[in-house]
């Protein structure tokens, strides 16, 4: 008689790759904080959870977004500092700076619609897993009065490029 269970991954695969994907967050905010910043036309929306574990930002700023926020990383940020588990950020809110730190494990959406790039992943643990549209706090260079766009999903080679872990996931 065989045993039909599937084995237990020891290994824990679907974290690895998490963790893997979320290395291109950190290497293109590692490009992004040499020289002038971002390079041509690529301009970063990250959107993290608010109240995960690890997350620094303002009492202001939590007040006004308490469960999800999505930063822009265009033309005006300053002090990008990415390290091996989390970013710094210094961007302005009605004017006043303000500095962020955000672990790359808050992150759930990573977006560059320059080139229709797209990453995305669960809420982390310990974080309520209902998702809201997340407010755009937009930084941009003298174009802060033209609201930012949203992303639009769009059919044929000028989709986003989605890279989703759910095909990995335990059935």
């Amino acid at each position: 008689m065989s045993d039909d269970r599937p084995a237990h991954d020891l290994m824990n695969y679907e974290l690895l790759a998490q963790e893997a994907l979320r290395g291109v967050v950190r290497a293109a905010l590692k490009r992004a904080a040499v020289g002038d910043g971002l390079p041509g036309q690529h301009h970063l929306y990250i959107t993290f959870k608010t109240r995960a574990a690890g997350v620094s930002t303002p009492q202001d700023l939590l007040e006004r977004y308490p469960d999800d926020m999505t930063i822009v990383l265009q033309h005006q940020f300053w002090d990008l500092a990415p390290g091996e588990t989390f970013f710094a950020i210094t961007l302005r809110f009605g004017g006043q700076p303000k500095r962020l730190s955000i672990p790359y494990s808050a992150i759930t959406r990573f977006y560059d619609p320059s080139v229709q790039f797209l990453l995305q992943w669960p809420a982390p643990e310990g974080v309520e897993a209902e998702i809201i549209p997340a407010p755009v706090a937009a930084v941009r260079a003298e174009a802060e009065a033209q609201p930012a766009a949203a992303p639009a999903a769009t059919e044929g080679d000028d989709a986003p490029k989605i890279v989703s872990l759910d095909q990995f996931r335990k059935k």
